[in-house]
């Protein structure tokens, strides 16, 4: 065979190959970038998700910490009506129908108040998380502990507004964020990896590159799969809580109202010139701030001890404080009821006298 020829059909075969190569570098090129794509949306849509779950369960937890403290805050003035009542009889251990609450005495309503005024002074305008963080680790705790002293050694009440805020939390171990405060600090991150996807890669091994950042958008899919299911739950029980937190919180503004009507209005400041109502409603109120001092100093979250697991949602002292006060409300659930109950007492009273 002539030379020339030879090498013709020798650049022919190359030739042919060549364009086979090619072909087959650009469907493997093709596949890397769907594969891509596919990676790219898994983790846009996983992260969306987290994200939206993240801002509901925050919402709902800054508005129950913002609540707590505003019912905290309220105490002094109670204190203050409740001490100018003279001849009164001692409320401390409080013990009626066989229902007894926390131990507490106006020095304490005043200090826990002044700590809980400090702490709205600090989440005030945009700051998003930190409310919701003192209502997972329970406001009564935080309002003490901004009475205390940071870890510079330096008086947490000598500070002021978001220094104030910052230095109870980190006094309480929550960390700067709510994040923090119901996940745990290794938690939160190991699955959402955000910014740590090329997806635009080029260059030498595109396949792997892919395949690697398709694997990483399923880890966090799943991540925040957990991560859902954990803050659904936690949500729930806020809920739960909160529903009956303002149920309480009702009937004890109520009464807060109708003593200060009583006492610094009608300037009625002896005990034995009180009504049979007025001191049943009286009895009520001091109830009241006894479940109200002790549902805000539940926390919603308790801190586990293992970094790479969720903070543990404290279901059962969050129930059971739910059913005291499903159980004190029953006996004082609509305004005016204190009335009805000394008609009821006077009726069986004179029901006595009538048979003796």
């Amino acid at each position: 065979m002539p030379l020339p020829f030879i090498i013709g059909a020798a650049a022919a075969i190359a030739g042919a190959a060549g364009i086979g190569s090619g072909i087959h570098g650009g469907i493997k090129m093709k596949e890397a970038k769907d594969t891509m794509d596919v990676a790219k949306y898994i983790q846009e849509r996983a992260v969306e998700r987290y994200q939206k779950e993240d801002s509901k369960i925050t919402k709902l937890m800054d508005s129950i910490g913002k609540q707590e403290l505003e019912i905290l805050n309220s105490f002094e003035t109670f204190s203050d009506i409740i001490e100018k009542i003279q001849g009164r009889p001692e409320f401390k251990n409080f013990k009626k129908d066989g229902v007894k609450l926390l131990d507490y005495d106006a020095e304490e309503l005043k200090e826990v108040s002044i700590g809980a005024g400090m702490l709205l002074g600090g989440i005030g305008g945009t700051t998003v998380g930190v409310a919701g963080a003192f209502a997972a680790s329970g406001a009564t705790t935080a309002a003490i502990t901004a009475l205390g002293t940071a870890s510079t050694g330096t008086a947490i009440s000598s500070l002021s507004g978001v220094a104030a805020t910052n230095a109870t939390l980190a006094a309480l171990g929550g960390g700067m964020a709510l994040g923090s405060a119901i996940l745990g600090g290794a938690t939160l991150g190991v699955g959402l990896l955000v910014g740590g996807i090329i997806f635009n890669v080029t260059g030498f091994k595109l396949s792997d590159q892919a395949d690697e950042a398709y694997n990483q958008a399923t880890r966090t899919e799943e991540e925040v799969d957990r991560i859902v299911k954990y803050l659904n739950e936690l949500s729930r029980i806020a809920r739960k809580f909160q529903t009956s937190l303002t149920e309480v919180e009702k009937q004890y503004r109520e009464r807060l109202a109708r003593l200060n009507q009583i006492v610094n209005i009608s300037r009625k400041i002896y005990w034995d010139d009180f009504t049979d109502e007025e001191k049943l409603m009286t009895e009520n109120a001091v109830l009241l701030v006894g479940l109200l001092y002790k549902m805000c100093k539940t926390r919603l979250v308790l801190k586990n001890e293992k970094e790479d697991e969720f903070n543990t949602i404290n279901q059962e002292e969050v129930n059971a404080v739910v059913t005291d006060a499903t159980e004190i409300m029953s006996k004082i659930n609509v305004v005016g009821i204190e009335r009805q109950q000394v008609e009821n007492y006077k009726q069986k009273r004179n029901g006595h006298r009538r048979y003796r």
